[in-house]
């Protein structure tokens, strides 16, 4: 490894960032790893290690090894790694925890796929191996792979193990990722943005061995876990409120006219006003879902999550805010005249029939608050339009 004096007017190939708190046990086995592996493959390099508050030995043994220590005041996995990017000078970067678990001797496979030109470069510890008692058989078994399933599904990314912590990238593939979040669930920013800006991705396999800690890890199994797939959801908003709420909509909505004229006959059965109050409902709450989609896509954008802006915005050059409100004003119309001629014949219920007073008055109520719903996410749309240009 060659000291900053050394590199001084050099370009730095290669930064190696570890994230660290309270890993006094081991920081300084995982620095000296890293050192050797510069060396031995004659890498003009660098040893980061982000601190994030340790109140251990940490920061004395990491200095004392020949680190460059970067103090991250904001708490947080994702903070601390997104310090020590921030100060790379390489370029290119990879992250690995500071608890000796992944083996930073054998960093060659990650380097020569990044100076292939792929601009991220993914961990498997699966193809790998994963020594015995290195990871929970909940995270092996359930947690890691439902959440890469989940993510391969939703972003078509080629990686296979979302959550490994050891993985190389390009400096300007990180810094064009604008990465935004604080905690564990970085890991799964930065392979999510990777897939949306088209970049170039492919994994190579490693070692995860068990930590060397004399402490419990800072993961918690359930909240990390959750704080994973809130954010998967949350990055794909068409899996979990737009797909959904087409379906809901088009086929409760197609139900709900059908039955709204009388009984429909399904073959097997006849299906009535109950089935209308059921669908309906489904409708309803496949239009809520649509507004929801339409929503968090713009939100996402313009808090920096989502690098591209939304197809939505081009759809609002045609489908605007006055057209909005013509759409919901004519639901919101049709339902009111609805409920006023159900009002009108309410003496008269016992003779058009129960069914038929059912229709009238679910059918009104549903018109209404539907029209209401369209004219409402209408405007909170128009606002978020209009702050897009602030981005």
């Amino acid at each position: 490894m060659q000291t900053s004096e050394a590199m001084s007017g050099l370009a730095v190939e290669l930064s190696i960032v570890l994230p660290c708190l309270n890993e006094e046990r081991t920081v300084g086995t995982c620095i000296k790893k890293a050192q050797h592996f510069l060396a031995q493959n004659s890498i003009l390099g660098e040893v980061i290690v982000a601190d994030n508050g340790s109140s251990d030995q940490s920061i004395e043994i990491a200095t004392r090894c020949g680190a460059r220590v970067i103090q991250v005041e904001e708490k947080g996995y994702g903070s601390a790694l997104r310090g020590g990017f921030a100060a790379a000078q390489g370029i290119y970067i990879i992250m690995a925890d500071a608890d000796d678990s992944y083996d930073l001797k054998n960093l060659l496979p990650f380097v020569q796929k990044l100076r292939a030109g792929y601009d991220l470069v993914m961990g498997n510890r699966f193809k790998g191996g994963i020594e015995p008692g290195a990871m929970p058989w909940h995270h092996r078994y359930i947690g890691n792979p439902v959440l890469s399933f989940v993510g391969k599904l939703f972003f078509r990314s080629p990686a296979n193990d979302f959550h490994c912590g050891l993985r190389g990238f390009r400096r300007d593939a990180i810094q064009k990722m604008d990465l935004q979040t604080t905690g564990m669930e970085l890991a799964s920013e930065i392979v999510i943005k990777s897939s949306i800006l088209g970049m170039s991705v492919c994994e190579v396999p490693t070692i995860l061995s068990p930590d060397g800690r004399d402490r419990p890890p800072h993961l918690r199994s359930f909240r990390d876990g959750w704080r994973h797939l809130r954010f998967l959801l949350l990055y794909s908003p068409a899996w979990l409120f737009l797909y959904p709420g087409l379906v809901l909509t088009v086929l409760g909505g197609m139900l709900s006219i059908a039955l709204f004229f009388g009984p429909v006959n399904i073959g097997f059965r006849y299906i009535d006003f109950h089935t209308f109050i059921a669908a309906g409902s489904l409708m309803y709450l496949g239009l809520n879902q649509l507004s929801f989609a339409a929503i968090t896509r713009v939100y996402a954008y313009q808090s920096g999550l989502l690098p591209h802006e939304p197809r939505l915005f081009r759809a609002m050059r045609y489908i605007n805010l006055e057209k909005g409100l013509l759409a919901g004003a004519f639901l919101l119309l049709l339902g009111l005249a609805l409920l006023v001629f159900s009002l009108a014949l309410s003496s008269s219920f016992a003779l058009i029939g129960f069914d038929n007073s059912v229709r009238l008055v679910f059918g009104g109520s549903l018109a209404l608050v539907s029209g209401a719903q369209v004219i409402f996410t209408s405007f909170v749309l128009s606002i978020l339009g209009i702050a897009k240009k602030t981005r």
